[in-house]
């Protein structure tokens, strides 16, 4: 039995931040992957679908410049990015780094012991951070019909003639925007009223705006009642309104959401509690079995790459070190890289006025009525800051270009609890997209000094001298 201080099963973003910190420490640290390092973000997930994103991009200028362009093998193409990104997660790049690396498929044999491979290894702490998979959802037909996910969809050799899409989160609006770029007749299914019900109504409208116009078919409150191979591919029977139709194309993506990877993994032989999505932990990211941790995915809530970091650091940090720290979720953000981008950290409008009342101050600004938005015909997109009632950020929410970019920004002020008025200060760059923050913190500080008690003082006592 070999024994190590540190074992990590899963090599995606939150197992290698783990077992780098763990080796950093001078722990003799092991990493288990069942496939290749780098995880899910490398191999089929932000890596690859960034990528396809961006040839998309090109293609699409080229179209709008009135050029005939055709991006030459694009799955190719992505292929490479992911190899590039690969080459600084490797086995050999750990073991620079002090992370020795095995790769095969892990399952608990006790609290402390795994086996892989037909060898056993045991450890004084573990930490699970092995990721999710696509949800295939119970739809008759699905599972013996011909389907796509993120995770085959970068196995292909070319773009499909046409492209049945089901969901309308993050994944499949990407996705969906990519391939039609690239020449595919794209139709989105989506059980909700609307798509990317995460985000706030007014900037999700701006992204389905865009969608709609580069002839995107969006099918809202639409349920997928039976799929089943076709004639040119697969058919997929939906109902909306009562009233069932048979939609057919040449592939089938699901993008439903993700689900429970830990199968196999005989997590319950290490006294390890299942949930539908992975595994049970409390505020350290300690599981039900006090040596092994969860970090990324499996660990939830959050299914973002940047959350899995944060928690694969500070899951190796509580694994090891004699004090622990709790797990602060308070300050989220994430980014949909759609055209326009959409963003949001913090709350929706709904949910500030649920906790804060009529106290909270909701300011906009368009992207239209920008300088920087101005050089660029046909730009759309607006900023919706949420402050309470001392003027510091509840929640943003961001649609337009460098959305992503501009939502860090916000972050700031936010994590910090800096008022968002203080920006108005800050200088920045012109023109810029950021500048649309500097715009809005004008009007919130204006709105500070009008509302100050001493000027709502002396503005009554001048209303009334005026009315006398």
């Amino acid at each position: 039995m070999k024994m190590y201080d540190v074992i990590v099963i899963g090599g995606g973003g939150a197992g290698l931040s783990a077992a780098f910190t763990t080796a950093g420490f001078g722990k003799k640290t092991l990493l288990v992957e069942k496939a290749k390092t780098g995880g899910e973000c490398t191999w089929s997930g932000c890596i690859p679908s960034k990528a396809l994103i961006h040839l998309a991009e090109i293609n699409q200028a080229a179209r709008e410049a009135g050029a005939e362009v055709s991006i030459p093998k694009p799955f190719d193409q992505v292929d490479q990015v992911r190899q590039t990104v690969y080459s600084h997660e490797s086995p050999e790049v750990l073991a620079k780094r002090g992370v020795e690396t095995l790769i095969g498929a892990a399952k608990f044999t006790g609290k402390n012991t795994i086996e892989v491979n037909g060898e056993t290894y045991s450890a004084k702490r573990f930490i699970l951070a092995i990721g999710s998979k696509a949800l295939v959802p119970p739809v008759p037909g699905l599972a013996s019909t011909p389907h796509l996910t993120n995770e085959t969809l970068f196995a292909l050799k070319s773009v499909p003639k046409s492209v049945l899409v089901m969901g309308g989160g993050p994944i499949g609006l990407e996705m969906a925007q990519a391939l039609r770029r690239l020449g595919a007749e794209i139709t989105v299914v989506e059980m909700l009223d609307r798509v990317l019900f995460r985000e706030d109504p007014d900037t999700a409208a701006v992204v389905e705006r865009k969608l709609v116009a580069e002839g995107i078919t969006l099918l809202t409150g639409t349920k997928a009642v039976e799929a089943a191979p076709g004639a040119s591919g697969v058919t997929l029977t939906v109902e909306a309104d009562g009233k069932r139709r048979t939609l057919e194309a040449e592939a089938l993506l699901v993008a439903v959401g993700r689900g429970s990877a830990v199968a196999g993994l005989d997590v319950e032989a290490a006294g390890i509690v299942a949930t539908p999505k992975g595994v049970k932990t409390d505020a350290f990211l300690r599981t039900a079995n006090s040596a092994v941790y969860a970090a990324g995915d499996v660990a939830g809530p959050y299914a973002f790459s940047h959350m899995a970091e944060y928690q694969g650091v500070l899951a190796a940090l509580n694994a090891i070190l004699p004090f622990r720290k709790k797990v602060n979720y308070n300050h989220v953000a994430w980014a949909t890289f759609t055209d326009p981008e959409i963003a949001r950290a913090g709350m929706t409008e709904d949910e500030a006025r649920q906790s804060h009342g009529s106290r909270i101050r909701i300011y906009t600004h368009r992207y239209e009525n920008l300088d920087r938005g101005m050089t660029v015909p046909g730009t759309e997109g607006l900023v919706k800051i949420i402050l309470d009632s001392k003027g510091r950020v509840l929640g943003a929410h961001v649609a337009g270009p460098r959305a992503g970019e501009i939502i860090c920004e916000i972050q700031v002020m936010k994590t910090f609890g800096i008022g968002f008025h203080k920006l108005k200060n800050v200088i920045h760059p012109y023109p810029t997209y950021a500048d649309i923050l500097r715009q809005i913190a004008k009007k919130a500080a204006l709105d500070r000094i009008l509302n100050h008690p001493v000027v709502r003082t002396v503005r009554a006592l001048s209303g009334k001298k005026n009315a006398s």
